[in-house]
């Protein structure tokens, strides 16, 4: 049994009502480490072995914590393994009753491996289980005290080498953080027609923060915003702008978006949606940035970074603009960012 002291979280998701709630998932658990991994349709994967030290608590306390969050902020229960590689913290996902978790610590790993069928091993089908049934071997531990010789000679070589790995507990594939996405959208879809102009304002500044909020925890710029706005007759407009210089800013992003929808001469019609798109990512790291001589954009930079802390800490609605308060009690809408 292997003795590496990763430590890989599997979080199964349930009941989660859509892959915008999806996708809030993944940014809550990507501040707790930036190794995430989606499982889809419903699942996420973590590698917590670097955010231990950072948040100063047991695995399995990490584990718990980001399932009280998941429940507390988004309303998803989940059921989670925690093990020392990711096909271990699977089963012992699989294992666990919904907002329950299951650690099997590297030095446990096979007592508790060892007596579990050996249908519960990952790729283990009808077939490959039947075929070893015939031979009196039904459990894991039965399997992983088989010579590999014997198994070639039931199963054929590469089939019988992966299931003698996994057997034995092995699975050295790394948790895969997420690829940066090739584009982000944020729309808010009304309750009913919007006619108030005021109201059309908040809500294309709403998810231009939306959109920078995702940027950064991306490590991310955009040089291009696409606004399209969806009217009570199923029409729609769009209007694209090219930034000045790519960014992440959220203030810089609403200027531009709010550019974007006074070119539209709205005045009171009647919307049912808003969508923000942004396009041309790239790596922030790198990324050009005209300088300024006004200590006041430092400023609003330093305190967009700690507004993004604190809701890594307290969750997306920990702070926002002072704007949208009004809206807060009774959105009209439901905000997703896919």
């Amino acid at each position: 049994m292997t003795t590496n002291r990763r430590h890989i979280a599997h979080l199964h998701l349930h009941a989660v009502p859509d892959e915008g709630r999806y996708a809030d998932a993944i940014d809550l658990l990507t501040g707790i480490t930036p190794h995430v991994q989606a499982v889809s349709p419903d699942a996420v994967q973590l590698d917590l072995t670097s955010a231990l030290r950072y948040f100063d608590l047991s695995p399995y306390a990490l584990v718990q914590r980001a399932q009280m969050q998941l429940m507390a902020l988004y309303g998803i229960a989940c059921s989670a393994g925690l093990a020392n590689n990711r096909m271990l913290a699977t089963m012992a996902a699989d294992a666990s009753a919904p907002g329950h978790a299951t650690w099997v610590p590297a030095e446990q790993a096979a007592a508790w491996l060892y007596p579990r069928p050996v249908t519960a091993l990952p790729g283990i089908g009808r077939a490959t289980a039947e075929t070893l049934g015939r031979y009196g071997l039904h459990t894991v531990g039965q399997v992983a005290d088989v010579p590999a010789a014997t198994l070639q000679r039931l199963l054929g070589v590469g089939p019988a080498r992966l299931l003698a790995e996994r057997a034995q507990g092995h699975d050295p594939r790394p948790v895969t953080p997420l690829e940066p996405a090739a584009h982000l959208v944020a729309d808010l879809v009304l309750d009913r027609d919007c006619l108030d102009p005021a109201r059309h304002h908040r809500a294309v500044l709403g998810l231009a923060d939306q959109i920078g909020q995702r940027l950064r925890g991306q490590g991310q710029v955009t040089g291009r915003l696409t606004l399209t706005v969806r009217y009570a007759d199923r029409s729609s407009t769009t209007r694209t702008r090219t930034l000045p210089e790519s960014t992440s800013h959220s203030s810089a992003l609403a200027t531009s978006a709010l550019g974007l929808l006074t070119s539209l001469g709205l005045q009171r019609a009647r919307v049912r949606a808003f969508v923000i798109r942004a396009d041309d990512l790239l790596p922030a790291v790198g990324a050009y940035r005209q300088l300024a001589l006004d200590p006041g954009e430092d400023r609003a930079r330093a305190a967009e970074a700690a507004a993004d802390r604190a809701r890594r800490r307290f969750g997306p609605g920990a702070v926002y603009p002072a704007v949208l308060a009004r809206d807060l009690p009774h959105r009209g809408g439901a905000l997703t960012m896919r």
